[in-house]
């Protein structure tokens, strides 16, 4: 047997003899291992190729049209325009949806720890998918496969950020494997405390609400920050289904969900047994339902910057980073919320007080009593006055019915009109058991407040209450001014050689509008006669037609309209008529125009917006361009304090402006705006009532404070034969003052360099050197009066004053006929008849 032992080689196998059935089983080996490795190859190419196609099947049904997760690091979420008064503070927000950002250190651990118990306890182990989450979800899925039933989900916190941000909430096998992938992706591009961060910012939690933030203050009216532990617990439930637990019925499905987050809480060692037993026995203690209040009650204001912010950026992100409804602008305004609040309430009291006692009109709106409460909500309409409601009569039977309101509760309303049928939507205030009917001013109007300087609106009312319609007569209702046009009248002459102390005949006044339309004569309001000769200011403070008509035809109608268009008020044809206030304007455009002469002749485009800011705090707009770029310097550089050129433009000479105020100080002395004098301050201004009488104004104010102020139909008809604005209007302007009292600084109106204040007989226009004047007293009989260099009045004669007028105006009227052809006025096509009313009171 011995010889049966090959001897072995230096490497350790068995020798050989070189024989050759060696020789054939050495072959026969290496054929075999060859083939073996052949084998193996295929298959692993085989399974390459398989893998590579599967890849391309998945990239081009998948991840081809998955986003990029790299713009997660600059994600810039929705979010709302917030809106601030001039002193700071928030008065509104422009908003579909609530959200309010933080960072992942203003979130309260218990609550982070909340979410984590209630929808991804490993979060912080996994990396995008847990799989033992996965594979439940799966199961689940082929369960309720064919059953119409929705599977659980089986999301991590992640994935849900991937839905939420990326790719939507579409139901399907194939979102969820996207949803998948683009996890994995973002947890290798954030950390997880971004993650955490960008979940909780834009979580919809329900009640319009994204985010923890916004949640808590939907639910509860606190900030995260002051939330309970089971405050937390519950919103941490309402990622699965927000619009069940957060409806009042669904009390107990939502107790039943809370507490089963308190206790996965304990279980995971993030809260003692203690503490989710006190939590437990809280109930979930959810605020009414309600809309976000803020300090201003400024409605017609909030929409006219709403309007001019999207005209500037856009209403939504689709227009561009800083749109309205999803840019995140801060937005400060001139909102002056006192101011605002004055305003309202004083043209609220002038319309109740004109609409006294005239009964029901109508409805505010009609809906189908079939549908009362989802027409009424759907509807938008509310009132914020006193304890009054808005709702829709559902039964009537006499004089008294059911009354349905908009939370869908009911009650008995009584003083029902006979003209009141089911539909009608309507207003009451509580009385007794029940509500009795309130009858809205069917008259209208609106009221601007502007500081002079700036040309910033500092309050605007629009109607009785915007909740009722968002139609601003402030800015959007045409009406004509009446006699508020008359200084601008004034003005023009006074730019022509007249002066306050001119002497105009109150006298008939008719002039030839050509074959087709004959003679046309004009009136003083009320038919009162002529009076003979009197001073321009008397004029004006007695607001007399035919004195302004006949010094608008002396210089020239093509000059007056071009003065009112130089102050923004219109641009009219030269019609006489446009004298006493034929042409259409607004409120807004008058307030401005007497800022215009309240800041010497300086015209100032209307601003409601001081600036606006970016998201990130950059100043992106701003009212005032005027740049100052030494404002900021980090040293003196020793040269002079850098001075802010003035704003505006100047539209009318200094001192005429001055001159026109002057004079309409006297309005309000001895005027037709006499009821403001026991105010007690430096204001001028003026009154006016239109044709009909439909329209009535006034406007006017002081050094520091503009406003204006028209009441009229919507559709203009007559407001009756003893409407005047002294009586209607200049009411609503004193309640305003009386209100805002503080704010009115007793400092008279500041006379521009050149001009001359000269002691004047009130009466005569003659300048006197002796006697103290007393500019405040209605009847005094010196007074001072503002003259431009050198055409006060001399120590002349009385028939020489006299000749030098009668010359001035010869002068004018011969120039007036060579320019028209001999005409004496411009044809006039208003077809306005014979002017009464027209620029009266």
């Amino acid at each position: 047997m011995a010889d049966d032992i090959q001897p072995e080689d230096n490497s350790g196998e068995p020798s050989h003899d070189g024989s050759a059935s060696y020789r054939i089983r050495r072959e026969a080996a290496g054929f075999a291992g060859r083939m073996l490795r052949g084998r193996w190859l295929r298959r692993i190419l085989v399974m390459v190729v398989v893998l590579v196609a599967l890849y391309g099947v998945i990239w081009f049904a998948l991840i081809r049209t998955l986003p990029d997760t790299d713009k997660l690091l600059s994600y810039q979420p929705p979010l709302p325009t917030m809106v601030r008064g001039a002193d700071g503070e928030i008065v509104s927000s422009y908003a579909r949806e609530r959200r309010v950002q933080l960072r992942y250190v203003d979130f309260p651990e218990p609550l982070i720890h909340a979410f984590l118990s209630a929808e991804d306890k490993s979060f912080f182990q996994h990396h995008g998918v847990d799989i033992t989450g996965l594979a439940g979800a799966v199961v689940d899925y082929v369960t309720k496969y064919g059953t119409g039933s929705r599977a659980r989900g089986g999301s991590t916190i992640t994935q849900q950020v991937a839905k939420n941000l990326l790719i939507g909430n579409e139901y399907s096998i194939t979102r969820k494997l996207k949803e998948m992938v683009l996890a994995m992706r973002i947890e290798s591009v954030l950390s997880k405390e971004q993650i955490l961060e960008l979940y909780l910012n834009e979580i919809p939690l329900g009640r319009q609400s994204f985010g923890v933030q916004a949640a808590s203050r939907a639910y509860f009216d606190k900030d995260v920050g002051d939330l309970k532990l089971n405050e937390m617990a519950f919103l941490a439930i309402l990622p699965k289904a927000p619009e069940t637990y957060g409806r009042a019925r669904n009390v107990e499905k939502a107790l039943v969900r809370r507490n089963w987050v308190l206790d996965q809480m304990v279980k995971n060692g993030w809260a003692t047994p203690g503490q989710a037993a006190e939590a437990k026995a809280q109930p979930l203690g959810l605020v009414v339902r309600r809309a976000d209040s803020y300090t201003a009650d400024a409605g017609y204001f909030l929409e006219e910057v709403r309007r001019q912010l999207i005209d500037q950026f856009g209403e939504n992100a689709d227009k561009g980073p800083n749109s309205v409804y999803a840019g995140g602008l801060w937005v400060r305004t001139s909102l002056d919320t006192r101011l605002q609040s004055a305003a309202q309430d004083a043209l609220r009291a002038g319309l109740l007080r004109y609409a006294a006692g005239r009964g029901w009109h109508g409805p505010i709106a009609t809906v189908d009593p079939a549908h009362w409460q989802e027409q009424l909500v759907g509807s938008n309409l509310s009132i914020r006055y006193l304890d009054w409601r808005v709702g829709v009569i559902v039964e009537k039977s006499g004089g008294s019915g059911t009354i349905g309101f908009a939370d869908n509760t009911t009650g008995n309303v009584y003083g029902l009109a006979d003209g009141v049928k089911p539909g009608d939507v309507v207003a009451v205030a509580p009385s007794g058991s029940g509500w009795v009917l309130k009858v809205i001013p069917e008259v209208s109007g609106g009221m601007v407040v502007q500081a002079p300087e700036f040309g910033r609106v500092l309050a605007m009312q629009g109607g009785f209450d915007a909740r009722l319609g968002s139609f601003n007569r402030a800015t959007q209702a045409n009406r004509q001014p009446g006699s508020t046009i008359k200084p601008f009248v004034y003005a023009t002459a006074l730019d022509n050689g007249m002066t306050p102390t001119t002497m105009v005949l109150d006298g008939t006044f008719c002039v030839y509008q050509g074959a087709a339309l004959g003679q046309k004569c004009f009136r003083n309001f009320g038919d009162e006669g002529a009076s003979g000769s009197h001073t321009m200011r008397w004029g004006l403070e007695q607001s007399r037609n035919l004195m302004t008509v006949r010094i608008a035809n002396d210089i020239g109608m093509d000059k007056v309209v071009r003065t009112i268009r130089s102050v923004g008020i219109g641009n009219y044809s030269p019609y006489l008529s446009i004298a006493l206030g034929a042409g259409d304007t607004t409120v807004a455009r008058m307030v401005n125009a007497y800022s215009t002469l309240a800041d010497h002749g300086r015209l100032h485009d209307q601003t409601l917006i001081d600036f606006v800011q970016d998201r990130n705090g950059k100043v992106i707009w701003r009212a005032d361009r005027r740049a100052c770029d030494t404002c900021s310097m980090a040293q003196w550089d020793g040269r002079p304090m850098p001075r802010f050129k003035p704003t505006g433009r100047q539209a009318l000479d200094s001192r005429t402006a001055y001159q026109v105020v002057h004079m309409l100080e006297g309005v309000v002395v001895r005027g037709t705006a006499a009821s403001l004098r026991d105010l007690d301050l430096p204001l001028f201004g003026k009154t006016g009532t239109t044709s009909g009488p439909t329209n009535v104004w006034f406007v006017g104010g002081s050094p520091q404070i503009v406003a204006g102020v028209y009441l009229g139909y919507d559709q203009p008809r007559s407001l009756g034969g003893y409407a005047q604005g002294g009586r209607i209007a200049a009411p609503v302007f004193k309640q305003f003052v009386q209100a805002t009292r503080d704010k009115w600084k007793d400092v008279p109106f500041a006379a521009p360099e050149g001009v001359r204040m000269v002691k004047i007989d009130r009466v005569s226009g003659k300048r006197v050197f002796e006697g103290t004047p007393a500019d405040r007293e209605p009847k005094a009989g010196i007074i001072w009066e503002a003259f431009k260099p050198d055409s006060e009045p001399r120590r002349t004669s009385r028939d020489l004053q006299i000749s030098t007028r009668e010359a001035v105006l010869d002068a004018l009227r011969k120039a007036r006929a060579a320019r028209y052809g001999g005409a004496a006025a411009v044809e006039d096509t208003t077809g306005e008849g014979d002017v009464v009313e027209d620029g009266g009171d």
